[in-house]
């Protein structure tokens, strides 16, 4: 082999390398975003499972504010009340759960959380034959709670994985 032929095959060779490493990095980093996003998207749908079944369970609204929610509840066996809190920090990106002053961190990595209060009254949405529920500012009036979040992740180094929006309107069966 002369050395034209030798430096044109480490060339080549080089270029292989080089595509064969670029591959397994993106594949690498693509497996890595969809395990976060499947975990992300779990932890969510998990954490509005329970709220959505709690809620509706829930006797009246007793508080709210932009970073939470607390509920008065009715342990059907014992008649006992309790207090159910939902409590967003915007520092800590958490959403958390507490009941009777006991916390459990429901989501983190939440960069966005709001909620609402509506009323039982709907009215015809601007799309079609939609309903919309009526905002109210008022506990006493409050039926339907609007519940809306994003999380999101990072992967080296840069945030990525945001969910787009998980969201729900919760209907308390008990008022």
């Amino acid at each position: 082999m002369t050395l034209v032929e030798t430096m044109i095959a480490s060339l080549i060779m080089a270029f292989v390398v080089i595509g064969v490493m670029s591959f397994t990095f993106y594949a690498t980093r693509s497996f890595a975003a969809m395990t976060n996003y499947v975990e992300l998207d779990a932890k969510s749908r998990n954490a509005l499972d329970q709220m959505t079944t709690e809620i509706r369970q829930a006797d009246v609204v007793t508080a709210a504010s932009d970073t939470g929610l607390t509920f008065q509840t009715t342990d059907p066996t014992t008649a006992a009340l309790h207090t159910l809190e939902y409590v967003y920090s915007p520092t800590d990106k958490t959403l958390t759960r507490k009941f009777d002053g006991q916390p459990k961190v429901l989501l983190t990595q939440c960069t966005f959380y709001t909620n609402s209060l509506c009323q039982r009254n709907t009215t015809n949405a601007t799309f079609g034959n939609a309903f919309q529920a009526i905002p109210t500012g008022r506990l006493d009036e409050c039926k339907v709670i609007q519940l809306t979040w994003i999380c999101s992740r990072n992967i080296l180094g840069k945030t990525a994985n945001t969910e787009s929006v998980q969201s729900a309107h919760v209907v308390i069966r008990k008022k």
